[in-house]
Parts: structure tokens; C-alpha cells; sequence
């Protein structure tokens, strides 16, 4: 149970850490004219993720299934390792216009350098690999199963196709 707490600390400090990081470039955008695309389901997406956190936890203290860990906790923990270094490659690529949410800057074109010359969305890549990943490490299946399903489904039915039509379709 000391490694499940241990990263889900280190996790919600990631999140909270990222969540400051993309406020303070939210207001780089904003400052050279930047405008919010589909601000309306942003909740949505912020809810997913904190519904997630809560579910594993939930998930793990009720089943006890932290104690001990499964034995492939290392294969899914390793992916979910991969997935957090191809986070940060695509952080550090987009720079200041790295975001959670959609902030178009008039005529800027997308950039298209470190993992964003071979993938549109890599980021979403990390999400759908750590949502599957990090709850399978602490055999919390229900968890892992449910918030791909729900992120798959807000990924590629409202957040991809607008940021596809906002971004590479202007």
C-alpha cells in the first residue's frame, strides 16, 4: 500500500503542477490574442480526470489490491513510465502553447516538432496509456476498464474532431 500512496502523490502533484504550468501559458496565448476553442467541455474533461483519482483510490482501498501488487505491475507500471517521458517530450515541444485546454492563436500554424511530426494528438497517447495502465498496476480493473472506455469516447467524439477542425482545418 506504501507504493500506491507514494504514486498517487507524486500523480495529483504532477496534475496540480501541470494545471499551473498550463494556467500561466494559458495567459501567454491570451496576451498574443489567443482564443479558447470548445471551453464548454473542458469540465467535462477535468471531471473525467478527477473522477478517475477518485475511483482508483476507491478502487484500491476497497479491494485491498494494492497489497500485494499483481504480478504483471511491472509491465503495466513500466508503460505507464514510457507514457510520462512522451508526456513531458510533448510538453517540452509545444513550449508555451502546450495547454489542456484549445488555444488557437490567429495564423499560427501547428507545430509540428518532437513527437508532433509523426502524431497529431501524442498527448491524448499518454492519457489513454496511463488511464489504462496505472490502474492495472494496482489491480484496479473496474477503474481501468470504465475511464478508458469514458475517455476514448470524449476524446475521439468532442475533443480530437473539434481540435481537428480548429487547428489543421483553418
Amino acid at each position: 500500500m506504501f507504493f500506491f500512496v507514494v504514486v498517487m502523490a507524486v500523480v495529483c502533484l504532477q496534475r496540480l503542477c501541470e494545471l499551473m504550468l498550463a494556467a500561466r501559458n494559458a495567459r501567454y496565448i491570451r496576451a498574443r490574442g489567443g482564443v479558447e476553442i470548445g471551453a464548454s467541455h473542458y469540465k467535462y474533461i477535468v471531471l473525467l480526470h478527477v473522477c478517475f483519482l477518485v475511483s482508483l483510490i476507491v478502487e484500491v482501498v476497497a479491494t485491498d489490491s494494492a497489497s500485494p501488487l499483481p504480478p504483471w505491475w511491472v509491465y503495466s507500471f513500466g508503460l505507464f513510465l514510457a507514457a510520462q517521458l512522451l508526456r513531458y517530450w510533448c510538453i517540452r515541444s509545444l513550449g508555451k502553447r502546450w495547454n489542456t485546454r484549445i488555444l488557437i492563436v490567429p495564423g499560427e500554424a501547428p507545430l509540428r516538432r518532437g513527437p508532433y511530426r509523426w502524431l497529431r494528438h501524442p498527448n491524448y497517447v499518454v492519457v489513454a496509456i496511463e488511464l489504462f495502465t496505472l490502474p492495472l498496476t494496482f489491480s484496479a480493473v473496474n477503474t481501468a476498464v470504465v475511464f478508458t472506455i469514458l475517455n476514448a469516447w470524449l476524446l475521439l467524439r468532442v475533443r480530437i474532431p473539434l481540435e481537428e477542425k480548429s487547428v489543421y482545418e483553418r
